[in-house]
């Protein structure tokens, strides 16, 4: 593992020390990364009388969702279901076939958050059969879309499409399919030594009482999974930075778009495919808290530089989410990362000359080259609609984000090659503004500019 500085890991274990003493917690253990990589592991309390190591298993909880959501994406990619179907065309039998797979992953289905009977994370599990048996029309609370409404039950039902597909149990197509290739080995639906033990700490004595676990059966792929710091640094990473053997980047990405976001004046907090998502200090971080009785998780990694945390602790309740961000505050205050040197990049002259401002009516904007033949357009006075574009194998250009997202621009050329101007979408950007040789929607006032 790189180190981080003296002073920094120190800055670091402090903070994780505050958390364990004043929270009460039997055993606290995080993991921060940077570029991708731990660079520091600290832990605070016993496990079986002592330390906890970075090979110590706890449950992960919701975090397994993650993996599930990675996995129907992937189901996706490959062309075998669309997130816009309902989930009765994959599994059928259930009075909740109208919500959509997309749905069920950002939690805007409307579903009831828990499934029927007893506490379903306290008590042995059932089978889908029962399960599903067990579900009427009272199991929708909302309508489907209105809403985020956090759902365990429509998890379950996700587990479930991937077993119909795959013919297998979901957790043997994620350990093949997502653990493996990662080298998460030590991912696993139950526990296996070393493993903490899930405790409640009294809310007004010093003494502890022992959390039962069991197998979750149907509802496990809601949060089954235990996990170790050193699996899970490397799940942080492949949030913050992908991996192309188990999902393209691109993929990843609309995974981490905002599919529903706190209501506030400014979004803080939201919900993408399968993972939450936190703003803090300039950082869009993408990840998942994780609780089961017994246990407390968090991961978070910032796509923009790959630093990431992990938090495990053997607690029911106390542990303060705070904890994660403050460790990556410690890490930025101390050890500011340094910018990348910048290079210069080739470029096809083509490209090159497609450079420089444009216009849309009389606004200026400007076209820049990105990496590889990939561009974009932002106005020129930061006020306005921008976009990024990737590059397509036909010529064209496909819009990456903002108001242009999934639209294609086009280059349009005279007769001699020249470039003439920009078709997006219906719009038509040219070189100078309202260009009278260009066919602008409408036309142009043959008088000019007076």
């Amino acid at each position: 593992m790189s180190a981080v500085l003296e002073g920094t890991a120190r800055a670091l274990l402090r903070r994780l020390a505050i958390e364990q003493a004043e929270a009460r917690l039997p055993s606290l253990v995080a993991t921060v990364l940077r570029d991708g990589v731990p660079v520091w592991f600290g832990a605070r309390g016993t496990v079986e009388g002592a330390p906890p190591t970075a090979g110590t298993q706890y449950r992960i909880g919701s975090i397994t969702k993650t993996l599930v959501a990675v996995m129907v994406m992937r189901l996706r990619d490959e062309g075998l279901l669309d997130l816009n179907e309902p989930l009765g065309k994959h599994v059928q039998g259930t009075p909740v076939g109208e919500v959509t797979i997309g749905q069920l992953l950002s939690h805007t289905s409307g579903l009831t958050a828990e499934p029927p009977g007893q506490w379903w994370e306290r008590t042995p599990g059932v089978g889908i059969d029962t399960l599903a048996g067990n579900l009427d029309t009272t199991t929708a609370r909302h309508r489907p879309g209105r809403r985020f409404h956090y759902s365990n039950l429509g998890f379950a039902l996700l587990g479930e499409l991937i077993g119909r597909h795959r013919g297998a149990d979901w957790f043997e197509s994620v350990r093949e399919e997502i653990l493996t290739p990662l080298g998460m080995l030590d991912t696993t639906t139950r526990p296996r030594e070393p493993h903490a033990r899930g405790y409640a700490v009294h809310p007004w004595a010093d003494v502890l009482l022992p959390e039962p676990e069991h197998d979750a059966v149907a509802m496990a792929p809601a949060g089954q999974l235990w996990s170790t710091p050193t699996d899970m640094a490397k799940w942080t990473a492949f949030l913050a930075g992908g991996d192309e053997k188990v999902l393209s980047a691109v993929t990843l990405a609309e995974m981490r778009e905002p599919a529903t976001v706190e209501d506030g004046d400014v979004w803080s907090g939201g919900y993408g495919l399968g993972v939450q998502l936190l703003r803090h200090r300039g950082r869009r971080l993408a990840g998942h808290s994780g609780s089961m009785p017994g246990f407390l998780a968090l991961v978070w990694g910032d796509p923009a530089d790959r630093t990431g945390v992990v938090i495990m602790a053997n607690t029911t309740s106390g542990l303060r989410g705070s904890i994660a961000t403050d460790l990556v505050d410690i890490l930025d205050a101390h050890e500011p990362a340094i910018p990348r040197e910048w290079t210069p990049t080739p470029a096809d002259p083509d490209l090159l000359e497609l450079t420089g401002p444009w216009y849309w009516g009389p606004t200026a904007y400007m076209l820049r080259l990105l990496p590889g033949r990939d561009l974009s357009l932002t106005p020129v006075n930061g006020m306005g609609r921008s976009s990024r574009f990737a590059a397509q194998a036909d010529g064209t250009w496909l819009g990456l984000d903002g108001y242009y997202a999934g639209e294609t621009m086009r280059v349009v050329r005279r007769p001699d090659g020249s470039p003439s101007h920009l078709d997006l979408n219906t719009f038509v950007f040219t070189r100078e503004p309202y260009d009278p040789a260009a066919p602008v929607p409408g036309g142009v006032d043959q008088s000019g500019w007076r």
